[in-house]
């Protein structure tokens, strides 16, 4: 009998796209299961890439912005529906914010996010009904501060000078929101947050104890940012009433998904649903009988709302097998519980070659691990 297998990676960050894995993958498979009958669906929870796939499944135009600093980023919009699919990476990520390899989050902020959205202002004649948001894969750790200057939003310390600059937020005394004389935000068309990971905005899980140092932040910049974003959701929690910092997601992105709820009335989502429901994922759980997923790396990030964690649940409620392949594997025990088989590029290359060649070594990887099924 013909098996069906589904093959459905996120991308391989920094070496392969969720396109490119999932043809290393089918490669390798049928290497040694020719007969197998397989369908391949490079998956995205928000972060890079989900602009495109998104954009290729909707069937949306791919659109330019010029930003501030000259150079051009991509959205999509669906003429159908009305609806723009901004990837924010394609603004504010790592490789678009900096020129080589020094990071430094303390300096940069969201601006670049806010400066497209102003322009899905109503009274700017752009006919957007609904925009989506995946807000994976930035450089910044800033709450969405630049990102509401942009839309007018004014903070300003307590002795009533402007915070020009987020680190500066631990002075914050007073939040002002736009007067309708300059960027009404009820004209900008409902909002969804498409967060790849469910994170408050503060603490041990919060965005920058867990994901600041991967964005360059400084063991001595940890605290100075904490103290920043602490001090802007309590001003906010003060003046509107709502704890904000404690929503799913309000941490991801560097906390843009706490500022694009508190600043652009956005409703903050999971983006793997987001994906799922654009794909009828369960459908397709449905018909398979294996799932292969994987990304770059495996991890204890894997669980927090990650796109190939979250798979591997959905497959495990349709028992399916699901098997994980990733550059890197780290905390193997709580892997356990969410994929039948973890495999990893490093048991069969070095890190660096598995980094040089990723496709190759991907492939061989598959090859290998159909040879046990």
């Amino acid at each position: 009998m013909t098996r069906k297998i589904l093959i459905a990676p996120d991308k391989f960050k920094g070496t392969l796209s969720a396109t490119e894995a999932a043809e290393a993958i089918e490669r390798g498979w049928l290497s040694t299961n020719p007969e197998d009958d397989i369908t391949k669906l490079p998956i995205s929870d928000g972060g890079d890439g989900f602009g495109k796939l998104m954009g290729e499944i909707i069937g949306a135009d791919r659109l330019d912005h010029k930003m501030a600093n000259g150079t051009s980023c991509h959205w999509w919009k669906d003429n159908k529906s009305g609806t723009a699919i901004i990837e924010s990476a394609e603004m504010i990520g790592i490789t678009k914010i900096y020129s080589d390899s020094n990071r430094n989050p303390m300096s940069v902020d969201s601006t670049d996010l806010g400066s497209l959205l102003k322009t899905f202002n109503q009274h700017s004649g752009q006919i957007v009904q609904r925009i989506i948001i995946g807000i994976g894969g930035s450089a910044t750790n800033d709450g969405g501060f630049g990102m509401a200057k942009q839309l007018q939003w004014e903070f300003r310390d307590k002795e009533g000078k402007e915070i020009k600059n987020w680190p500066e937020l631990i002075h914050l005394g007073k939040i002002t929101k736009p007067t309708p004389d300059r960027l009404p935000l009820n004209n900008l068309p409902s909002i969804v947050v498409a967060a790849d990971v469910q994170n408050p905005l503060l603490g041990e899980n919060g965005c920058t104890q867990v994901f600041g140092p991967q964005k360059g932040l400084l063991e001595r910049d940890i605290p100075k940012s904490e103290a920043a974003l602490t001090r802007l959701a309590e001003v906010w929690e003060s003046q509107m009433g709502e704890n904000a910092a404690i929503l799913p997601g309000a941490g991801a992105a560097g906390g843009l998904g706490f500022g694009l709820h508190c600043f652009a009335g956005a409703s903050i989502r999971s983006g793997f649903k987001v994906f799922a429901e654009a794909t009828d994922l369960k459908s397709k759980l449905a018909e398979n009988d294996i799932v292969i997923t994987g990304e770059g790396a495996l991890d204890r990030q894997t669980s927090m709302g990650k796109g190939v964690g979250e798979l591997a649940k959905l497959a495990q409620v349709n028992n399916s097998k699901c098997i994980g392949l990733a550059g890197q594997l780290d905390n193997d025990k709580e892997l356990a519980t969410l994929f039948n088989q973890c495999r990893a590029l490093t048991e069969i290359t070095s890190r660096e070659e598995a980094e040089h060649n990723a496709a190759h070594w991907l492939e061989k990887l598959s090859a290998e691990v159909a040879k046990e099924f």
